[in-house]
């Protein structure tokens, strides 16, 4: 299954949210704290508990010009992989969205298709706002 987030603007260059990115312990500024607890992390990876008792895991899985790549840590009830593209638009102004691409029976899809969607544009506004 995959997933394509909102595409937003961010007021920062693209190098400076990609090392922001690289960074797995500055996701946790990405995500809704409401909906998410037991966030552990570090420079490479970091693990939460998502509404409904599920534990998340990433894995930092290194760059590739503007993208930053995730993918999921054993701890993830799915394999999955997120590339997270930035495309500068100027010196101070980047596109950027997520895409999601997991490995989801159709039953599980049904399940989390719109809250992951949900999700991933959720941490792409927070993205923008903690820029501006």
């Amino acid at each position: 299954m995959i997933l394509t987030g909102d595409k937003v603007n961010v007021p920062e260059n693209a190098g400076k949210i990609k090392d922001f990115l690289m960074n797995s312990s500055n996701l946790e500024h990405l995500l809704p704290m409401d909906k998410v607890r037991d966030f552990i992390s570090d420079e490479t990876s970091c693990s939460f508990k998502v509404q409904g008792g599920f534990m998340i895991s990433l894995i930092q899985d290194g760059s590739d010009g503007n993208k930053v790549f995730l993918k999921s840590g054993e701890k993830s009830p799915f394999p999955f992989k997120l590339i997270i593209f930035l495309e500068e638009i100027s010196e101070n102004e980047t596109k950027g969205h997520i895409e999601f691409d997991g490995e989801v029976n159709a039953f599980l899809k049904l399940m989390v298709e719109k809250p992951l969607l949900s999700l991933f544009n959720y941490m792409s506004s927070k993205l923008s706002k903690h820029y501006s």
